[in-house]
């Protein structure tokens, strides 16, 4: 689930509730073959026509619009399905031009209620703690209720809307919490006596938390970069002329630390990654001493290869053992060979590897890709079957 597109969808969905109008959620629970969207992609729309967010390349958004307020009017969830297989979708005003079977389910929006699906959302993102998103359905009949978002699950904590069936709510949890062992999304369909609901088990995990040590000129493009992509940024410096929050965007968080300072004032999770751009030797050195104590997703380093083998080998002989797995996750020179030579282009070339190394890809041309871009193992619907 893009963390950019659900700040946006909550952001639009607080000022429309201000302005009393209504609203209702558009989700993709399921794709079947190819499609440009995958499961989590959701689309906010207003009874005044207004789009927040998308389920397609722009294809389906106008049929969305009808079915959203289709919905509004019933104040009833309801599923679609977008058959992009069919020869005929052209006929049907669609025009989709993939070559999948899409299920999208609409949800109106209550906003008295606490738990309603964008509330739900807002526990998801609001806190750097990895979620399981649970989304209900009927595939097999459209006229069964739809019961749509309804279960959150961070760690321990269980926030739910009451609409589970007795019956499914503990093999819910107990999947939901393989979701957040696994950090990857399922999909299962429950099967008790005459009953059957299909779930999209979706791992939620937060912003990448982007922290720059260095406020010098071509940080600027880069933090800029990173907040269209909705990552959290934090500039740090030891250099107050540089270290200036007017310099950035204002989402960026600045702070004016020395060496030995930063890490009080910067929590490191999963998601962190931090990038070493001073252009100063020692207070880079002594950052990543730091750094090798930590358990950080990625670290990249700006300068030649030489810098980055010169700072290893001076921490090594100094008796400081780094560790193999974080070796691994230790770039010099940071970025992806892309012909970079403006900051902007740099800025690309660093985001795209962060990006590469977190969601542990290759970084390689799609057109090198034999088989599918997404595998078709990752939406398999798995069959479970409750006791009587």
């Amino acid at each position: 689930m893009p963390i950019k597109e659900i700040y946006d969808i909550i952001t639009a969905f607080d000022e429309a509730t201000r302005e009393g109008k209504q609203t209702a959620l558009a989700t993709v629970v399921h794709v079947d073959g190819s499609s440009y969207r995958r499961p989590g992609a959701r689309l906010l729309v207003t009874d005044e026509g207004r789009l927040t967010g998308a389920i397609s390349g722009g294809c389906l958004e106008g049929d969305a619009l009808r079915k959203a307020m289709f919905a509004l009017s019933r104040r009833k969830s309801m599923l679609v399905t977008y058959d992009t297989m069919d020869e005929d979708d052209a006929r049907l005003g669609i025009g989709l031009g993939c070559n999948g079977i899409i299920q999208v389910l609409f949800e109106p929006i209550n906003p008295s209620d606490p738990k309603n699906p964008i509330e739900l959302l807002k526990l998801a993102v609001n806190q750097r703690q990895h979620s399981a998103l649970v989304t209900l359905y009927s595939l097999r009949d459209k006229r069964d209720p739809q019961l749509g978002t309804s279960l959150l699950i961070q760690g321990d904590a269980l926030f739910s809307n009451g609409k589970i069936d007795f019956e499914f709510n503990a093999v819910l949890q107990e999947d939901a919490q393989k979701v957040l062992a696994t950090k990857t999304s399922i999909f299962r369909n429950y099967v008790s006596g005459t009953k059957e609901l299909t779930a999209f088990i979706e791992f939620v995990r937060p912003a990448v938390s982007l922290v720059i040590v260095g406020a010098g000129n071509d940080v600027v493009p880069l933090v800029k970069m990173a907040d269209i992509l909705g990552w959290q940024t934090t500039v740090v410096d030891g250099r107050p002329s540089l270290a200036r929050p007017e310099r950035f965007v204002p989402s960026c968080r600045v702070l004016v630390a020395k060496q030995d300072q930063v890490l009080e004032k910067i929590g490191i999770d999963d998601e962190t990654v931090f990038l070493l751009m001073t252009h100063n030797y020692n207070y880079d050195l002594a950052m990543l001493k730091a750094l090798i104590k930590k358990n950080v997703a990625y670290i990249g380093s700006l300068g030649p290869r030489q810098k980055l083998d010169r700072m290893l080998d001076e921490m090594r002989s100094e008796g400081i053992t780094i560790p193999g797995d974080q070796l691994e996750n230790i770039y010099g020179p940071t970025g992806l060979e892309i012909g970079a030579e403006t900051p902007e282009e740099i800025a690309l070339s660093i985001l795209a590897e962060v990006k590469s190394a977190l969601a542990k890809k290759d970084g390689r041309s799609l057109r090198e890709i034999e088989n599918t871009i997404h595998s078709r193992a990752e939406v398999r619907i798995e069959k479970v079957r409750l006791a009587d």
